[in-house]
């Protein structure tokens, strides 16, 4: 369902509605409109619901709390109308228990998104659970579910930007290839432990945040409701191969050693 369609079914629903009540002014036809009204605006609450929701979805603005809402509501009335379920355009102050989802859903909020990523669910297999970190550049971004771990002997340290919904992330730098440069490390998730090995002779800066959970960077450690960990090694600004690592969690651990 594309932008082109949504748009090209309201405005239809809208021509027919135009087009019904010329003709009732007119008394070329005779319908009762008061059965008809509360299915008109109850599909179109459906249709822009379903359109806001997925927008949002796409990053292409809307709102998914508001298109959720409508779609719900306009589904009840529906069903009210078809007399399957008792509830009618009054009942919607019954409709408060999702304002208690919406604020769930809104502490745990949501990774940002690039309009370029894939879905990908892993598998139990060491190997499909290895994520090609040459894919995660700046833009080739992946959203996924599952557990990631670098520690193939030799592996080649690129720039990552990776978000997950839930899994744990096991990198080991010790075993990494590092280049003569600043290497950007993002990770930002959901739910899931967050486990780094850091080599003592490569200078790095750690920004480590949980909205709830533990961060333990070099043995600096914060624990309980929105911690923050920061940590900078003495030669990390005249070093020329470092790295630069922002970990965001909103439910979890994150743990940084040197090794």
């Amino acid at each position: 369902m594309n932008n082109i369609f949504i748009r090209s079914l309201i405005a239809f629903i809208i021509i027919l509605i135009g087009i019904v009540l010329v003709l009732q002014n007119l008394d070329v036809i005779d319908m009762n409109m008061n059965g008809i009204w509360p299915y008109t605006y109850s599909i179109l609450f459906i249709i822009f619901g379903l359109k806001w929701f997925i927008d949002d979805l796409r990053n292409d603005g809307g709102s998914w709390i508001f298109g959720s809402f409508l779609f719900v509501f306009g589904s009840l009335l529906v069903l009210g109308e078809l007399q399957v379920i008792m509830f009618n355009f009054e009942d919607i102050f019954k409709l408060w228990p999702l304002l208690i989802i919406y604020i769930g859903f809104s502490i745990i909020g949501k990774p940002k998104r690039n309009k370029n990523f894939k879905f990908v669910i892993d598998t139990d297999d060491k190997k499909d659970n290895t994520v090609d970190y040459k894919t995660k550049k700046k833009h080739g971004n992946r959203f996924s579910l599952g557990d990631h771990q670098f520690n193939e002997p030799n592996w080649k340290v690129e720039p990552m930007d990776l978000y997950n919904a839930a899994g744990d992330y096991y990198i080991d730098f010790s075993k990494a290839f590092i280049p003569e440069k600043e290497t950007p490390i993002r990770i930002n998730s959901w739910a899931g432990d967050i486990q780094i090995l850091m080599p003592e002779n490569v200078a790095c800066r750690i920004d480590a945040s949980v909205k709830a959970g533990e961060v333990n960077v070099m043995g600096q450690t914060s624990e309980g409701v929105n911690r923050n960990v920061y940590y900078e090694s003495e030669d990390y600004q005249e070093a020329t191969r470092k790295l630069t690592i922002t970990l965001k969690l909103k439910a979890g651990s994150v743990r940084v050693d040197k090794v």
